[in-house]
Order: structure tokens, then sequence, then C-alpha cells
């Protein structure tokens, strides 16, 4: 079953993250929403997708861009793992709340979605995001946290590695 990432990105960190978790998993296929159809999606079985907040907890530009379409994919037969990006000092009342947006879609569409991480180490208000003391994927912080990034990454990949390759 093949494995591959979308995502879409406003100022570059989200392509930055999805090279490196590419990287770190073997060079699996990236694509980036603003060059990518959505519907490219139905070639995999499993799916890695990246999704930064932009404004107050919303999908940045790419995402809003094909959200009509995402919307549309039948993700009843696929795993699917998120990660997102996103400013919990600035934005602490809507941290990371567009990786809460894509999970929403996915969990009412069937998706086996894996990849949960602790809250634990954050500092915010609110995130769409989070359940409980769990995120629904790895979230990072760029802007306030970047050098945690690097650790996050492995841990997420180390836990995901068996069921998303």
């Amino acid at each position: 079953m093949a494995t591959a990432i979308f995502y879409g990105t406003n100022t570059g960190n989200c392509k930055e993250i999805a090279k490196t978790i590419s990287t770190q998993l073997g060079k699996i296929e990236t694509f980036n929403f603003d060059k990518t159809k959505v519907e490219k999606i139905n070639e995999y079985d499993k799916i890695i997708l990246g999704a930064s907040t932009w404004g107050n907890g919303d999908l940045n530009d790419d995402w809003e861009s094909v959200w009509d379409d995402f919307i549309k994919v039948d993700f009843s037969n696929k795993t699917v793992a998120i990660f997102g990006l996103g400013d919990q000092e600035s934005y602490g009342d809507e941290f990371a709340d567009a990786v809460g947006i894509v999970y929403e879609h996915l969990k009412d569409s069937g998706a086996k979605i894996i990849g949960f991480t602790s809250a634990d180490g954050y500092y915010h208000d609110s995130s769409r995001a989070q359940i409980d003391d769990k995120f629904v994927g790895l979230i990072l912080d760029e802007d306030n946290q970047s050098e945690l990034t690097e650790q996050r990454v492995k841990t997420w990949l180390e836990s995901i590695k068996s069921e998303i390759l």
C-alpha cells in the first residue's frame, strides 16, 4: 500500500515539515495542494496530511482553495495521520485549529486516523485539534517552540511508522 504526504502552506513551514517527514520515512512522495489536485489522494491507501492554521483559526489559502474537492474524497478505506502548525502565543484561543477542521471531516468520513499526541508541553487556551489531553495529530509551533520540532517529529513518526508505511 502506497503512502504519500499532502499539505498546504502559506509561509513554507508546512512544506519544510513535510519534507522532513518524507526524508525520515524513506523519501515518500509529497504533494502541495497549490500544485496538486485533491483527487491524487485516491491513488494512495495511507495518507499524511499537513495543515497550518492561518489567521484566527482558519485553513490556509492552499487548503481553502481545495476544501470543496477535499470533502468529496472517500477516506473510508484509508489510514490517515495529520500534522499541523500553529502559534500558541499569538493565537492561543485557536491554536492549530486547521488540524481540528481537517480531523473533524476525516472522522465523519470514516478514515482510520492515527497519530494522536500528548498536549503536554504546549501553552494555549483552546484548540479544535485537541480532545481532552490529546491532539488529533502532531502539532508544532515553529514560532515559539521550534527547538522542540525535531524531537516531536521523530517521536510521532516512531508511533505511526508501522501503520503508515
